[in-house]
């Protein structure tokens, strides 16, 4: 039973190994496609408007939410041990640092990354994507190389956005609802917070639409089968996207807190 075990656990590790080394070649080859013939721009502002733009109604909405339940939460708490007056601090930084992007990350997710995956694994289903290499064209240049740059460009947009609407959405349930003072709640935050609270946020939000974009292009791109294989790698990427993004941010997180 022991050997079976073993057996076992070195068959998957074999497997995440081999995994990790395609994904890594995958991404070379899109880096390189990338460094040797650029970027089509208007597919590149396309995918921004498709993955970006058209995800901020969803995204302000998270926000909204997110940041109304922050502050009362945070209320709450604080006003238990009387410093309740540094309820916006704690929403503003928790939006900026961690929810901004975290939120937007997996919205963008499950709306933008399952559909590119669902897309060029159909292609790939399909032969479209045979088809492609038939005319000549760079299948990375054309599909990949759009997608993963305008995720990289687009998410940080989206975080500030979310951020913007998590911080409106604290404001205003801290202020008109839980009567914390106007005046107050601003200077707590002028006070408190430092610019580098906004650029560890939007270094994350960059490194998690790498990730999604990679990843969702990735599973896309190495669909096999039919289309219950296209379903199933939809699913792997939404999940993989979204437990790599947590990774990477307690990653990030934890390199913040040591320099």
């Amino acid at each position: 039973m022991i050997l079976d075990a073993i057996n076992t656990l070195g068959s998957y590790t074999q497997q995440a190994v081999h995994r990790c080394g395609v994904f890594a070649l995958f991404l070379y080859d899109s880096i390189r496609s990338f460094l040797e013939h650029g970027v089509n721009l208007s597919k590149l502002l396309a995918q921004i408007n498709y993955i970006g733009v058209n995800s901020f109604p969803v995204i302000a909405t998270t926000g909204l939410a997110v940041g109304s339940v922050l502050a009362i939460q945070t209320h709450l708490g604080l006003s238990r041990f009387g410093a309740f007056q540094f309820v916006g601090p704690v929403v503003f930084m928790g939006m900026v640092r961690e929810f901004g992007p975290m939120l937007s990350a997996i919205m963008i997710t499950g709306r933008a990354g399952s559909a590119m995956t669902a897309e060029i694994g159909t292609m790939q289903i399909t032969e479209q994507i045979d088809a492609l290499r038939t005319l000549g064209l760079n299948v990375k240049q054309y599909l990949v190389v759009p997608r993963i740059l305008a995720t990289t460009i687009a998410m940080p947009l989206a975080s500030m956005f979310c951020s913007l609407c998590g911080i409106v959405g604290g404001y205003v349930i801290a202020v008109m609802v839980l009567k914390v003072n106007h005046e107050l709640y601003l200077s707590s935050i002028q006070q408190t917070v430092v610019p580098g609270d906004i650029v560890h946020g939007l270094l994350k939000s960059i490194v998690f639409g790498f990730l999604i974009g990679s990843i969702a292009t990735f599973k896309g791109y190495h669909t096999r089968g039919g289309a219950r294989e296209v379903g199933n790698s939809t699913t792997q990427s939404v999940v993989t996207a979204c437990l790599t993004t947590l990774i990477a941010d307690y990653i990030l997180d934890s390199i913040s807190s040591a320099l």
